[in-house]
């Protein structure tokens, strides 16, 4: 008679050992940041531009007793809990703050590349930061609710 696979036979063990070997390697390619200052070395221009520019608008919009911090490998504001990330990629940077702030502004993000919990600002156009500005007062005023 045979047994019936648990889910925990060779080729659960076998893509388990792939993700062990594959992050690893993402590691030992480009370890985890441990500030802003080393996640920033990382980013080329014109990426670390538009990320600089990111930053200063979400500085202005925490309020002042946030901290910034490394949160998921990519930089993040924290007050009492985090507020939002933003990380700088090939061609565009991101902003994450949560799903429900991108649905309260569909309609201002409308152009611009959008998921569930991130909103993809293009290198080659303006930054919105008077939106940008809005969205993480939006995000800070959900979290002191």
């Amino acid at each position: 008679m045979r047994r019936a696979k648990s889910g925990k036979g060779r080729s659960a063990r076998k893509s388990s050992a792939v993700m062990k070997k594959v992050t690893a390697r993402r590691g030992a390619r480009r370890g985890a940041p441990k500030s802003l200052e080393e996640y920033a070395a990382g980013v080329p221009e014109p990426a670390k531009r538009k990320l600089r520019e990111m930053r200063a608008a979400i500085r202005m919009a925490v309020p002042r007793e946030a901290v910034e911090v490394i949160s998921y490998r990519i930089p993040a504001f924290k007050h009492e809990k985090l507020l939002v990330w933003y990380a700088a990629f090939s061609k565009h940077v991101s902003l994450f703050p949560t799903a429900a702030v991108i649905r309260a502004f569909q309609k201002e993000l409308k152009g611009y590349s959008v998921s569930k919990g991130t909103i993809q600002f293009p290198l080659d156009r303006r930054l919105p930061v008077a939106l940008v500005k809005k969205i993480v007062k939006a995000r800070v005023a959900a979290m002191q609710k």
